[in-house]
């Protein structure tokens, strides 16, 4: 995804990025989709970049899509981005703040809104590692702040006519844990996990890390968008 992000940016080459699954037929990702503007964003990602407030972690900012925009808002934004193609895109547009690291070694800042976008609870790989992803991002978080973080529940491919579900209950993970590699022309990346995670279980996690889940956003297709904090706003 780097080199395609790289190459849009400085050489104008709008190819693909093909995304393959044992799971799903071939998918793709058209690299301008990654430098979209507010306006082409979907309601679910506009519904975020409203509630986004004091200082903001974009974790995964890739092109910069999100980090851009805020930053034009006038917020505090910084860009974390373990691709090293990606964080020369995210400097060339001017991203005041770019940080090139895994957000696992990512320690010792804290922000008013952590921003996970485009499935950002894929970053888990697992419904286990989701739970080390929130134990991870806990310390980062300001006592009123927020952790801003989109999935989709995968059940409504198992479901039938008359809208039951059908699993296999012996299954050795969880339907929502799946299996990625991307290509970008000639480059083949590893293969890596990728979590999607109904919004039940997303909620029970949180809960574990003494984390509540506050608002959901109802994308069209089955995503949604949390909001998570350390305490009700609403109270």
């Amino acid at each position: 995804m780097g080199r395609a992000v790289h190459d849009y940016h400085f050489h104008a080459i709008d190819e693909p990025i093909i995304v393959h699954s044992d799971d799903f037929d071939d998918d793709t990702i058209d690299t301008s989709y990654l430098f979209r503007t507010y306006k082409q964003m979907p309601a679910l990602e506009k519904k975020a970049m409203d509630l986004c407030a004091g200082s903001i972690l974009d974790i995964g900012a890739g092109a910069g899509a999100h980090s851009v925009y805020l930053q034009e808002k006038g917020f505090d934004v910084t860009a974390l981005e373990k691709s090293a193609l990606c964080c020369k895109v995210l400097k060339s547009r001017n991203v005041a703040k770019v940080v090139h690291e895994d957000i696992y070694k990512f320690r010792n800042q804290k922000f008013d809104t952590i921003l996970l976008l485009m499935n950002g609870t894929g970053i888990a790989g697992t419904l286990k590692g989701l739970e080390v992803l929130f134990h991870h991002l806990r310390p980062l978080l300001n006592p009123e702040g927020q952790i801003l973080i989109d999935s989709s529940d995968l059940i409504y491919l198992f479901q039938e006519e008359d809208g039951s579900a059908v699993l296999d209950i012996s299954a050795d993970k969880y339907y929502g844990e799946l299996v990625f590699q991307m290509q970008y022309k000639d480059w083949l990346g590893e293969s890596f996990p990728w979590l999607y995670v109904d919004a039940n279980n997303l909620e029970y996690i949180v809960e574990k890390n003494f984390l509540v889940v506050n608002k959901i956003f109802n994308g069209q297709h089955y995503d949604y968008l949390a909001q998570i904090t350390f305490k009700n706003l609403t109270d």
